[in-house]
């Protein structure tokens, strides 16, 4: 349809207000400059921006260190120099193995152990007994004998039973430990007291 045919008259978005814009849904193309402008703009920042983010990191000291690296920037002024070192014997850089000291004895739960009722309360020592038969110990008898002690002491009689006698009296909450010597190797419990009282 051309003007001349065109039926209705003119309005104001038939009249062009700027005669350099072009009118309707097609627009004039693009320059590439227009385009990638702003890509570029942002490929020259990241850089900077990147730069700066790394060095205030570094100057408040936030930045990891990879192993063997030092963190600090006066670890190179730590380091002795060869006059600071030339008074020092040389040290040997093979390790001299450390001497281990000797693991103490383990208890050993087969020990003979006599609990003895010193306090004369009924079914004292059959019920400590049973406690040390529920804690592992195998041979546990029983008895009854005459206070001796102010307090229940688990006796022992070589010091190779010192770790069996206090797993003893850790298991019956006894505190007193004691060697004593005597014929027959073997704990011995006094109870002057019940320990649960």
């Amino acid at each position: 349809m051309s003007k001349a045919e065109y039926s209705y008259p003119e309005d104001e978005f038939d009249v062009p207000s700027n005669p350099d814009v072009p009118r309707g849904v097609h627009r004039a193309p693009r320059s590439v400059w227009s385009r990638w402008w702003k890509f570029l703009v942002v490929l020259a920042l990241l850089p900077v921006l990147a730069f700066t983010l790394v060095n205030l990191a570094a100057q408040d000291g936030n930045l990891p260190s990879l192993p063997g690296t030092s963190s600090s920037p006066d670890a190179e002024d730590e380091a002795p120099t060869d006059t600071e070192t030339e008074g020092e014997a040389p040290t040997d850089t093979e390790t001299t193995p450390v001497e281990e000291e000797p693991a103490a004895p383990a208890p050993v739960m087969e020990t003979p152990v006599m609990v003895l009722n010193a306090a004369s309360i009924g079914g004292l020592a059959a019920a400590q007994a049973e406690k040390l038969t529920a804690a592992g110990f195998t041979s546990v008898d029983t008895g009854n004998a005459d206070p001796t002690e102010d307090v229940s002491t688990v006796f022992y009689t070589s010091e190779d039973l010192k770790p069996t006698a206090d797993l003893v009296a850790q298991t019956l909450g006894l505190t007193t430990v004691t060697l004593q010597a005597a014929d027959e190797p073997g704990i011995t419990v006094l109870l002057v007291s019940d320990p649960e009282a």
